[in-house]
């Protein structure tokens, strides 16, 4: 028994040994769990942390030039009305937050972020109340990335991992929140989130869809755009207008509820229907090509603006355009609505500038018959480099000799045969010859001998120095310049900029400035960069007026009639290329056709240079006679009369600096009071090289006076002298003639003193002198004569029988031998006529032996104008 109870203790021992033992085995257990999960925390930890920290790690930095978004230049026109905006990666107009009303701002915000201006980057109670805010208000309304986030997330971030991508977006999002404020954080975002069609940031958008700027957006609008961001694509009112007004009522909803808005606006804009809202214009990012094209070629040439700039830096670039000459070049050009007679040559291209002649400011630029859309593409008003023809004359030859040697509009130059310094003849176009011709003449018909003739008088390096002055390139090889450059045979030619440019110089007084397209850049900060060149004079005002005057005549009576525009004051010049003989002979040219055609002109408030020509050489590329050489002159008239239209156009005014003053049409030299009227034309000098004049209508020189003749039997001399006034003496010469016994008179001298001195008389005649003064200055002007006479007795014969005295031979009555009693004594023969016959001063002054109609004359009186050629074709460039 003892034993059993012993057993049972044991038992019992064994059993509550064993509870014991299950009891510490079961807690050691849990110990063991709980180090082991707090472990495994703690790795979880480390690991996470360390895993995080390496995601942080490699989150990009806050690079301030991603966070100035990018932006391309906006254009603005003449009247600083925003034209376009140049295409980019992205199309945005990037706004202030001031100019950003505060409906705009109370609209993004109710939808995307209303704790915005509480959080500090990241909303912790967002972050757990998306879902359920999502299931309560309807999906959208609320996501979990704060503004800020979203912000970090479009500028530095990628789709690619989207638990790194989200951790890198709330730190980034901490680190953009403590580096700015949280009005630059909202101005970034409203500027870089995309709102479907195309266009980043309020302010392009509310052009787009309301044609208004973001500062006069109605509630309606700014809720509009607040809910597109969550999904472009979908809420874009063009492309689903439903969703898109169904999303706009939503986020008034939503602003009702944060009372951002009474609910009577709410529901007033709701009931707007979406399109009475929407006024779409997407202006055009590269419109009128060929004015654009010089824009761009303005900025890129200035220092500090890169072709990046251009198109990220949102700059502001107000231009010099006229959108409706720009738009009215383009219809003259690239339509037949003004002209009909283009060539039916693909070929064929013409280009035109047009310029405020004062100014300088180029208002439109034509480039082609069809616009390219190319941008950047090749302009032919601008990049082309053609000879400029007869165009160059008053630049290379007229210009230079008014500016530098004075010379009048009169001038007379003679188109005969000539030729350059090195030999080579010169020939005009027609090859025939004019004769003497005024210088005006000679520039309104465009002759290219008296063109060589002017140079050559000038010299061809002032004549450079005069066309650089007015912007126009002169490229050659090594010497001086070839003188064929002075009727356009240039070896690189030039553009109608050039020469738009230099003509306007002509019309604005001799002022030149440099043409340009850009006035003005303003940088997103408000810097101001003025673009507008510095004007320069480039000659005296009498040059230019003197060669506008004759650019006059050449619009109304010479080579530019077609291109005239009757009542409006305007002056203009045609010009004609011709082809080297190798192309001609390559490609089977006929003889007298022409590849160019040029016309420039200008009035006193626009300067147009007008080329029309092709783009390559080849069989059939020329300008035949007729319609097709008028087309240049056909094209400044159509764009002129149109800019011009409802518009005050002042006459040119003469400077003090010049004269207008009769002259002889074919000497162009003051006339004689028996010139007729007809042969007297009013021509231009230049104030203190007029001819000197005595009177209004005629210049006259005094007669001499005084004049005696007295033979002196010692010196068997005729001594002839006269007065003159001594301030006159010494701008005359005095012409000397004589008649000898009433025969054609004969000239001794011209001379400056006033005597004369006459050997050896013949005994027995009779001798008149006539003496009168010419000018110095202008030959052509002499005063009347005055004249003496004397008569020569017959000489003594030295061989006679000498005479025996009388006293020798006296007889008794005191007579001599055989003489008559009765007979009187002889008188003596020179008694009353002892020779000299003077009657004294001016005895014998023939009053009616003053100038006749020839003495002006000289030989070069103008010869009658032949029949016109073909305008524009009587000119040509020899080189």
């Amino acid at each position: 028994m003892s034993k059993e109870i012993k057993t049972r203790q044991g038992r019992r021992q064994a059993r509550q040994s064993m509870k014991k033992g299950k009891k510490t085995s079961t807690k050691g257990l849990w110990k063991k769990i709980f180090l082991f999960i707090v472990t495994l925390g703690i790795i979880t930890a480390i690991a996470g942390g360390i895993t995080v920290f390496a995601m942080i790690q490699g989150a990009p930095a806050l690079d301030e030039d991603k966070l100035t978004l990018s932006q391309a230049a906006q254009m603005f026109d003449q009247n600083d009305e925003l034209v376009s905006q140049l295409d980019s990666s992205e199309r945005r107009v990037n706004v202030s937050i001031q100019d950003i009303p505060q409906i705009v701002e109370d609209a993004f915000l109710s939808v995307e972020d209303i704790r915005f201006r509480e959080h500090f980057g990241v909303d912790i109670r967002r972050l757990f109340g998306a879902v359920a805010a999502n299931i309560t208000e309807g999906f959208g309304a609320e996501g979990a990335s704060t503004i800020t986030q979203q912000l970090v997330k479009n500028l530095f971030l990628n789709e690619e991992k989207r638990l790194t991508r989200k951790i890198q977006e709330q730190y980034l999002a901490i680190k953009l929140e403590q580096r700015y404020s949280k009005d630059q954080i909202l101005e970034m975002y409203l500027n870089q989130i995309y709102l479907g069609s195309g266009v980043y940031g309020v302010e392009l958008a509310s052009q787009t869809y309301f044609n208004k700027s973001v500062g006069e957006l109605s509630l309606a609008d700014a809720a509009l755009l607040a809910g597109i961001p969550r999904r472009p694509s979908f809420y874009d009112p063009t492309k689903n207008p439903e969703a898109a007004e169904s999303r706009r009522n939503l986020v008034l909803s939503l602003m009702e509820q944060h009372g951002k808005i009474t609910s009577e606006e709410a529901e007033a804009a709701k009931a707007i229907p979406l399109e009475d809202q929407l006024h779409l214009t997407e202006r055009e990012s590269y419109p009128y090509e060929a004015f654009y094209n010089q824009v761009l070629a303005e900025l890129e040439e200035m220092e500090g603006i890169t072709v990046n700039d251009l198109y990220n830096a949102g700059l502001k670039v107000y231009t010099t355009l006229d959108v409706h000459a720009q738009e009215h070049v383009e219809t003259v050009l690239q339509t037949d609505q003004y002209i009909t007679s283009f060539p039916d040559n693909e070929d064929f291209q013409a280009g035109i500038t047009l310029l405020d002649t004062k100014t300088g400011q180029i208002k439109a630029i034509g480039s082609g018959l069809q616009d390219t859309d190319v941008q950047r593409g090749f302009n032919y008003a601008t990049d082309i480099r053609k000879q400029p023809g007869s165009t160059i004359k008053p630049i290379l030859d007229y210009g230079p000799a008014i500016e530098y040697l004075q010379w009048s509009t009169g001038h007379v130059l003679v188109d005969e045969p000539h030729e350059y310094s090195v030999g080579v003849p010169i020939r005009n176009f027609d090859r025939s010859y004019d004769g003497a011709l005024s210088m005006r003449r000679a520039l309104a018909r465009s002759r290219n001998v008296p063109a060589i003739k002017a140079l050559q008088e000038v010299g061809v390096d002032r004549a450079e120095e005069f066309a650089k002055g007015l912007g126009v390139p002169i490229e050659y090889d090594d010497g001086e310049m070839p003188e064929a450059f002075g009727l356009g045979g240039f070896r690189d030619g030039i553009s109608t900029l050039h020469l738009a440019g230099a003509y306007a110089a002509f019309g604005n007084n001799g002022t030149y400035t440099k043409p340009y397209t850009v006035r003005k850049i303003v940088f997103p900060d408000g810097r101001e960069i003025n673009m507008a060149p510095e004007s320069q004079k480039a000659m005296s005002d009498y040059t230019a007026y003197m060669i506008t005057d004759m650019l006059k005549t050449a619009v109304t009576d010479g080579t530019g009639t077609t291109a005239n525009i009757p009542g409006l004051p305007m002056a203009g010049k045609t010009g004609t290329t011709n082809f080297d003989e190798d192309t001609r002979r390559t490609h089977g040219i006929p003889e007298n056709e022409v590849p160019d055609i040029w016309f420039a002109g200008y009035t006193t408030n626009y300067t147009a240079a007008v080329w029309t020509g092709f783009s390559r050489n080849g069989p059939n590329n020329y300008l035949r006679r007729g319609e097709e050489r008028l087309l240049a002159q056909r094209i400044f008239k159509a764009v002129m009369q149109e800019v011009s239209a409802n518009k005050q156009t002042e006459d040119f005014t003469m400077p003090n600096s010049v004269v207008r003053v009769g002259v002889e049409r074919s000497t162009g030299l003051l006339p004689s009071p028996y010139t007729p009227q007809s042969e007297i034309v009013y021509e231009l000098f230049v104030r203190g090289n007029e001819p000197t004049r005595v009177s209004e209508e005629f210049m006259e020189l005094a007669a001499p006076s005084g004049m005696m003749a007295s033979y002196e039997a010692d010196a068997d001399q005729i001594i002839v002298s006269w007065d003159y006034p001594s301030d006159l003496a010494d701008e005359v010469t005095f012409e000397l003639q004589v008649s000898i016994d009433g025969n054609s008179p004969q000239l001794l001298d011209r001379m400056k003193d006033m005597q004369f001195i006459f050997n050896s008389p013949e005994h027995g005649s009779t001798y008149e002198f006539t003496v009168r003064a010419i000018s110095d200055e202008n030959p052509n002007v002499q005063s009347d004569s005055a004249s003496a006479r004397v008569v020569i007795e017959d000489a003594i014969d030295e061989d006679e029988e000498e005479i025996p005295d009388p006293l020798d031979e006296l007889d008794p009555d005191g007579n001599q031998p055989g003489e008559d009693e009765e007979t009187p004594p002889e008188e003596n023969g020179n008694n009353g006529n002892n020779g000299n016959g003077n009657g004294g001063p001016g005895n014998g002054n023939n009053n009616g032996n003053g100038n006749n109609p020839d003495d002006n004359n000289n030989g070069d009186a103008e010869q009658p104008p032949g029949p016109e050629t073909d305008e524009g074709a009587d000119e040509g460039s020899e080189t």
